[in-house]
């Protein structure tokens, strides 16, 4: 992630003209709540705040919830490994809240089996509403303030569960907020733009999963929320993570101290690291980011091997401070939901496990960051489409020639949907209706329209069965579409046409490139990926060794 600027929920300034970008660093510990030089401007608060506004500096703590996700991540394999222990109570700590506040209703695509994917988004609140968050997170000047979702994660299960990708929003990324109904007290909060973590204040998490939805045209399966407590107690409940750093490292700030080597950190020491970030890379959030992807990585390690869950107390101790932290959609029914979720996420090898943070770029004054166009879109795309973010996925495999023939172009229903939609674009609006003209102009009478929006990359003729390949292959003919464009879908249940945002204007198909053998599948370089195998050292930023 960037730099960020401070998650007080006060309004928005801008970055001070001729000096760095670097967040303020309030929350770390030592710091008496002073930001540094080129602090960017606090994230958008509350209802009514989204723009313009005094700055202020940040309170001791402000950082803690930057990795509250990251533990988060991992609680299902952690809660899958406790197994049946006391259900009811455990079910009893869960809080439930409406999945999504949105009109904006994804489906997956299934593979061929009929098997889909599994999208849950990690979201760590930074609410000071309890006398043990406040003591966490300090600033009670925050108290009763709506929370801010300050870290957000995507869990992506691939159909196959042969690999998990893993994405990261940066919190201050602006985006179009939609229209959310707090199912608290039924006030509407009308569409609006501000920075990401600011749209759990419109009505809870899934005002946050409308949001994200709108973004990246990904569905979103579940989510699951954690706060500052319940992260300090999965930190000790696992025992400690081992954590390594290439030299030794003194940040005053963070208050992190280790000698070079591998430490296993646990209590305010990891709490230390997951906040660090002047003394890690080149003293930028990205190495913070990477310090936090390091750490997850690692107690994924341990959860999956098993080796901090085999006492009992601790079994316990885990399922309890996991259950007590969470907030989950209301598709989650209790615990056994969670165990179940658990053992699926479970048998992805860590070696299939990529995590990434979104590609970005900062926005004129810096005030914000946005999606980084061409690289942020093929990193949503990739997920939409179910390939793995590390590249290894196996390549497409030819379909084979088929002996079908063709129905008669006038016999063949075909449902055009429009998907022109991007990150940085909007859909070109009736452009699924300019093609079914087109189509039915050349011949296919029975073309129609389907007014579900399917946002994706590239364009593609999906047809549900064999016997229909023939007529699918025929509609992308006439239309220009190269045959690799055409492909066996069980999510559709005739030809189908999705525009994608590769076509955005005019009747012909533009000419494209083939893609060549050894094209590259997987992330892009910007976007910072880490595998779950990686056991690297934390490079230590030089002016901060001892």
């Amino acid at each position: 992630m960037y730099n960020e600027p401070d998650s007080s929920g006060e309004p928005e300034g801008s970055v001070r003209s001729g000096q760095s970008r670097e967040g303020g660093e309030g929350g770390e510990g030592g710091e008496g709540g002073a930001g540094g030089p080129g602090d960017t401007a606090p994230a958008s608060g509350g209802p009514g705040h989204r723009a313009g506004g005094p700055r202020r500096r940040a309170g001791r703590g402000r950082r803690v919830l930057r990795w509250t996700a990251l533990s988060l991540a991992v609680l299902i394999l952690g809660t899958a490994g406790a197994g049946y222990l006391y259900y009811e109570h455990l079910n009893g700590n869960l809080t439930k809240k409406p999945l999504t506040l949105g009109d904006n209703q994804l489906k997956h695509r299934q593979n061929a089996e009929g098997r889909t994917p599994l999208n849950i988004l990690l979201l760590g609140s930074d609410s000071r509403n309890s006398e043990r968050n406040l003591e966490l997170g300090g600033s009670r000047r925050d108290v009763g303030r709506k929370p801010l979702a300050d870290v957000q994660m995507l869990l992506h299960l691939s159909a196959d569960r042969d690999s998990l990708s893993v994405l990261s929003i940066p919190r201050d990324t602006k985006v179009t907020i939609p229209e959310c109904t707090d199912p608290e007290d039924e006030s509407v909060h009308p569409q609006s733009t501000g920075k990401i973590n600011s749209s759990l204040q419109y009505g809870g998490p899934g005002c946050t999963v409308a949001t994200w939805m709108e973004l990246t045209g990904i569905p979103i399966d579940h989510f699951m929320m954690i706060d500052f407590a319940g992260v300090v107690d999965m930190a000790d409940a696992v025992g400690g993570v081992p954590v390594c750093v290439d030299a030794n490292i003194h940040d005053s700030r963070s208050g992190l101290r280790l000698e070079k080597g591998e430490t296993t950190v646990r209590g305010e020491q990891a709490l230390q690291w997951l906040r660090t970030r002047h003394g890690f890379g080149d003293g930028t959030d990205i190495g913070r980011a990477r310090a936090q992807h390091m750490y997850m990585n690692s107690m994924v390690r341990q959860l999956k091997a098993g080796t901090k869950l085999t006492d009992p107390g601790k079994l316990r101790s885990l399922a309890e401070a996991a259950t007590k932290a969470l907030t989950v959609d209301d598709g989650i029914e209790g615990v056994k939901d969670l165990y179940d979720l658990g053992n699926e996420l479970k048998q992805v090898p860590t070696e299939r496990i990529t995590m990434v943070t979104m590609p970005w770029e900062y926005s004129d004054g810096g005030s914000y960051v946005v999606p980084k166009p061409g690289d942020a879109e093929k990193v949503f795309s990739l997920i939409r489409d179910d390939i793995a973010l590390d590249g290894k996925d196996e390549k497409p495999k030819k379909e084979k020639k088929t002996s079908d023939p063709a129905a008669p172009a006038d016999e063949i229903p075909v449902q055009v949907r429009n998907g022109t939609r991007t990150v940085t674009l909007g859909p070109v609006n009736g452009r699924a209706g300019v093609i079914t003209e087109e189509l039915r102009r050349l011949g296919f009478t029975q073309a129609g329209t389907d007014p579900e929006e399917a946002p994706q990359a590239d364009t593609t003729v999906s047809y549900p069965s064999e016997d229909l390949r023939g007529d699918a292959l025929a509609v992308a003919k006439a239309l220009g579409l190269p045959e690799r464009s055409v492909r066996q879908s069980a999510g559709v249940e005739q030809v189908t046409v999705v525009i994608g945002a590769d076509w955005r204007e005019g009747n012909a198909y533009p000419e494209q490139p083939a893609p060549e053998e050894d094209d590259e599948r997987g992330a892009p370089e910007s976007a910072n990926a880490l595998n779950g195998d990686e056991k690297k050292c934390m490079n230590v930023n030089p002016a901060h060794t001892w």
